[in-house]
């Protein structure tokens, strides 16, 4: 017969099991209540997914009432589109920070390659957000702005890279339809390696073999032998011009 925990024993797990429950939100008192729901909704997002990423529980995290999410953003779509463009204006530094002062060519796609790998990793849901349109105003201007940077980032396996100093620049406006085709097959190929990593679906695969450590190291692999388009393919545009119909 099994011997029963003496009664002394048995009770603590109920008062730790109060002790573990979550300390209020701390009221909102200062600086810009805009940025304190950015900042709470990155917090629930992190913690809870997008499942569970709503005004309410926004409000909650910073502490404020239950209005001031749509009060600033308008709706559900404001405050994910705002998130996005976050996530955008992180992604763009991450690739950039990679790149930095890497020679162009192999060199310089593969560290850019690295920085997306990077920010999704340390970004898994926000980064899968940015991808979600149905969940998003593509009309919303901070967005627009944003992918567009994230854009200029991605164009860095570009020689030269398409660096214009406009923030308002588009960096896939001017390409030839060569260039147009090897800019699609890079941006699927790293996006799908970011995806996969994080949402684990290479880990068998990482296992099947002694060669690698963790799907991390996979990527890596990857990464190092991405001969997706031949050199003078994404030479930068010069004179190439988007035809209008």
């Amino acid at each position: 017969m099994q011997k029963k925990a003496p009664a002394h024993e048995a009770t603590p797990s109920r008062t730790n099991h109060a002790a573990k429950q979550p300390k209020p939100a701390r009221p909102y008192h200062h600086g810009s209540l805009p940025d304190a729901l950015l900042q709470a909704a990155e917090a629930v997002l992190r913690r809870d997914g997008l499942r569970g990423l709503t005004l309410r529980a926004i409000a909650r995290e910073a502490g404020v009432s239950h209005t001031a999410p749509q009060h600033h953003f308008g709706d559900t779509a404001g405050v994910l589109s705002e998130l996005a463009a976050i996530g955008h204006r992180r992604l763009a530094a991450a690739m950039a920070d990679h790149a930095h002062d890497m020679p162009q060519g192999k060199v310089r796609r593969k560290a850019t390659a690295r920085g997306y790998i990077d920010f999704a990793l340390n970004n898994p849901d926000l980064f899968r957000l940015m991808s979600r349109n149905e969940l998003l105003d593509p009309e919303r201007p901070s967005l627009v702005e944003a992918r567009r940077m994230s854009a200029r980032g991605l164009a860095g396996v570009f020689d030269p890279p398409l660096n214009e100093p406009s923030a308002a620049h588009d960096a896939f406006a001017e390409l030839s339809a060569a260039q147009a085709v090897a800019m699609t097959a890079v941006w699927a190929y790293v996006h799908g390696l970011a995806s996969l990593l994080i949402d684990n679906r290479l880990t068998r695969l990482a296992d099947a073999t002694d060669a690698f450590r963790d799907p991390l190291e996979l990527v890596e692999a990857a990464i190092e032998q991405m001969e997706i388009v031949a050199d003078n393919t994404l030479s930068a545009p010069t004179t190439a011009r988007k035809r209008h119909r």
